[in-house]
């Protein structure tokens, strides 16, 4: 196992620091994810700013996501072995340089190249800052560590995302973009400073050479099944999600009757209670990780099909949105653990794999629920209720393909001498 256990070529490095740079790597999701999803928010701003249809601002967050899917995997290979601080102070440095530009974008397509080229860093962020927190404090503290991360990524539904969208709408859209770029310079120097420079990306195990390098989810991990479930989950999960929430404040206004001035407290009262998921999450993930992946898989379903059906109640909208929420923070709490118990031995690798499968969600989910406009914005909790619902059974079911799948049938075959067909061969049961 490497890059699991706390830095020790700096004996004399401080706990101060290492919260420090922790505190660093929190901030620097907070950014990402405010960024990646401000366009939500501020859906029908943009669209008024930029002369453009509602669905062609869902597609900078499907767009953001499709370029996260495509060069997630080679970005992480192609670095892995630079320092992990060198690594996170270019991505959060790119990250500054291109959301300034997104400010500065005169039409659509200069936004929009500016985001795609944003989401290259964020490729980068999220193989990298897992396994990163995790290795500052060591595996006993790891849950705690994923947990203060993703708090960074529920702050941003708290703060990030319900005050960009306020002060997009009474000061214009740039002003929550140049906001952001100026806290992601902070955060560039905090990484930079704290950040253990010893620390390398992408440690594995030596690979014999001229043979092809091991597909991420067919990686030398303790338990193959359960990475491969556990990304497939991840997908129909996040797809799920998006395809409701990339378009929630368009169903809020024309499904729920509330203002567009409200959909900003709504957001924040998601954030408040995905940040109480994270807390959650957090302290249970290590002991029940079953439980804290299973459960807001089947909570998404619940609250995202009883929006279909009883979104135009507003004080029911609103409250299955808040659940809705805390569903999402619990599982990507859960999916950081997870990944580092199924991997250890490379953890970066896997932290790419499910990053891409959360991205494939995050893409397809808003590129679906614009489909499905051009039949009113109610259909998208459906579908994203009904996606939901098949993880929830997938999750489920998991023990039992396990067993399925480790111990399959013996089909009988044409007798030999001597041979009883009733007792299977040698090598049937792994």
């Amino acid at each position: 196992m490497t890059d699991v256990s706390p830095d020790t070529s700096r004996g004399t490095s401080s706990t101060a620091r290492r919260l420090g740079a922790l505190l660093a790597l929190s901030i620097g999701a907070f950014l990402f994810v405010t960024t990646e999803n401000l366009p939500i928010g501020l859906l029908l701003d943009l669209s008024a700013g930029l002369r453009v249809p509602t669905s062609w601002v869902g597609l900078l967050v499907t767009g953001y996501g499709l370029v996260v899917v495509l060069t997630t995997i080679p970005l992480t290979r192609a670095t892995r072995g630079i320092s992990r601080r060198v690594l996170m102070a270019a991505v959060l440095g790119g990250f500054v340089v291109t959301t300034a530009a997104s400010a500065a974008s005169g039409d659509f397509w200069v936004l929009a190249g500016a985001r795609m080229t944003t989401a290259l860093s964020q490729a980068l962020f999220w193989s990298l800052v897992i396994p990163t927190a995790a290795g500052l404090f060591g595996p006993a503290a790891r849950g705690r560590a994923v947990a203060v991360v993703f708090a960074g990524t529920s702050l941003a539904t708290v703060l990030g995302i319900p005050v960009g969208t306020s002060l997009g709408q009474a000061a214009g859209w740039r002003l929550p973009f140049i906001l952001l770029a100026g806290v992601g310079a902070l955060a560039v120097v905090a990484v930079v400073v704290l950040l253990p420079s010893s620390s390398r990306s992408g440690a594995v195990r030596p690979h014999p050479p001229g043979r092809p390098e091991p597909d991420p989810v067919a990686q030398d991990v303790d338990d193959r099944f359960g990475y491969r479930l556990l990304v497939v989950l991840t997908v129909l999960f996040s797809t799920g999600a998006f395809v409701s929430y990339t378009y929630l404040a368009q169903f809020l206004v024309e499904i729920s009757s509330l203002s567009a001035t409200a959909v900003a407290p709504v957001l924040l009262l998601r954030g408040l209670v995905g940040l109480a998921g994270v807390v959650l999450a957090g302290a249970a993930a290590d002991r029940w990780p079953r439980a804290t992946t299973v459960a807001p898989l089947v909570l998404q379903s619940v609250a995202l099909l009883g929006l279909f059906a009883s979104g135009t109640v507003p004080v029911v909208a609103v409250s299955l949105t808040a659940l809705a929420g805390m569903a999402f923070a619990v599982f990507t709490t859960a999916l950081g653990t997870q990944v580092l118990r199924l991997a250890p031995s490379r953890p970066e690798l896997a932290s790419a794999g499910t990053s891409v499968a959360m991205n494939v969600g995050i893409a397809g989910g808003g590129f679906l629920g614009g489909l499905l406009l051009g039949f009113g914005v109610r259909g998208t909790a459906l579908l994203a209720g009904g996606l939901s619902a098949v993880a929830a059974a997938l999750a489920l079911a998991g023990p039992a393909l396990r067993s399925a799948m480790q111990h399959p049938v013996a089909r009988p075959g044409p007798a030999r001498p001597g041979h009883d067909p009733c007792v299977p061969a040698a090598g049937v049961h792994r």
